[in-house]
């Protein structure tokens, strides 16, 4: 049994740009009795660690660490090592008794106060280790934004990606070396950008001009990369309804066509997840380039193969969408293998479809809706409506 009364070995400190001087006691303190301090070369440099300093290895890795439990050992952070920073990776491994962290304030913070922005009115982003595409979701009229980034290149390539991408109006600041005695900020039209960036630690804070995409179900479909196989755009909002996206919920998407469906569940809720089963290699493509495109590759898990023979060892999901290929047999499968409370919506086109969620309706209850739409199109010189294929959709709670 390990001894929780023993004084934490791991000391995780919070570091500014004006170094020593901008520590607390007790951080001064760590750092005079660690054995050895890890941190990246700057955060070793500002603190004169010298020979005890050790470099993050590259790839980032946090077991350089783990090796040396029960030594004195300090973790060098910038700021708020909890926001962006390496304490949310040390604690994979650590005991809550093994380790202490006085943090400083985040340049999240810094960045707000320098700027005169009420921070709880900012979106913050970590886009350091992050494809701007992730700014895609949230660019919108109004909208104010911080984020960290990579390097001293970072900034000029953020200003080509939000001219290239309908926002080059927005106004970009871009803020060095916050809180230190090399603070400086620079403020243009993102397309105007031409500024010499002199190196990290740096910062972008976004103010956005033009509209960006409405936060309701039901993108438009010229968004979504497809062959046109894609659940269309008034059939994806009323199908995201059906399956209420939840936080932290992952979903199951048979048939995953565009993957539209796959990207509006998880624009709809804060960590919501897909896995996204597609039984054509050029439609997984599809599906890959609409994740990317929306900066949701890290939450879109692609699969290549055919329900039920895929859904072998796949982690249990909380939603279930069956846009293709439903069966009497799929359905008995995944009624079978589910764990009770999953949510399952399908949609059909065909009759043998329809026949097939009629017969799911019958046997397993839930609800049964018949989505009957027509739009006005040209016929002739005149107009008249024109009557979509009707889809039958059947959703149902295990």
């Amino acid at each position: 049994m390990s001894d929780t009364t023993a004084s934490p070995w791991l000391t995780i400190v919070g570091l500014g740009e004006d170094g020593l001087s901008g520590l607390s006691d007790a951080s001064r303190s760590a750092l005079k009795d660690a054995q050895i301090i890890f941190g990246g070369p700057r955060h070793l440099d500002l603190v004169q660690a010298g020979p005890r300093g050790q470099a993050w290895p590259v790839p980032f890795s946090t077991s350089p660490v783990i090796k040396h439990r029960g030594s004195p050992v300090v973790v060098l952070a910038s700021g708020d090592p909890f926001w962006f920073g390496a304490g949310g990776s040390l604690m994979r491994d650590l005991a809550p008794h093994e380790w202490v962290s006085h943090p400083a304030p985040s340049c999240f913070s810094l960045a707000a106060s320098a700027l005169g922005w009420k921070l709880e009115e900012s979106q913050c982003l970590g886009l350091h280790a992050a494809p701007f595409e992730h700014l895609r979701p949230v660019l919108s009229r109004g909208v104010k934004l911080l984020c960290t980034l990579r390097d001293a290149q970072a900034p000029q390539a953020l200003a080509d990606w939000l001219t290239q991408n309908d926002h080059g109006d927005a106004t970009l600041h871009i803020l060095e070396r916050l809180g230190g005695p090399a603070q400086s900020i620079h403020k243009c039209a993102a397309r105007a950008y031409q500024h010499t960036c002199r190196g990290a630690p740096v910062l972008a804070a976004i103010e956005a001009t033009s509209a960006g995409l409405p936060r309701s179900s039901g993108l438009a479909d010229h968004h979504f990369q497809n062959d046109g196989q894609i659940t269309k755009r008034p059939i994806r909002a009323l199908t995201l309804s059906a399956l209420a996206p939840r936080p932290n919920e992952l979903l199951w998407d048979i048939g995953g066509g565009s993957g539209s469906i796959s990207v509006e569940w998880c624009l709809s809720a804060p960590a919501a997840r897909a896995i996204t089963f597609e039984v054509r290699a050029d439609r997984l493509k599809n599906i890959q380039a609409n994740a990317a495109l929306f900066g949701l590759s890290h939450r879109i898990s692609p699969v290549l193969g055919s329900a039920p023979d895929i859904l072998e060892d796949i982690a249990p999901p909380d939603c279930v969408f069956v846009g293709g290929g439903g069966s009497k047999a799929l359905f008995a499968h995944l009624w079978q293998i589910l764990p009770v409370g999953t949510r399952i919506v399908a949609n059909g086109v065909t009759l043998e479809t329809e026949t097939v969620l009629m017969t799911a309706h019958q046997d397993y209850g839930g609800h049964l809706l018949k989505i009957d739409l027509s739009e006005v199109a040209a016929l002739g010189r005149m107009r008249a409506w024109d009557r979509s294929r009707p889809v039958i959709q059947w959703s149902v709670t295990r």
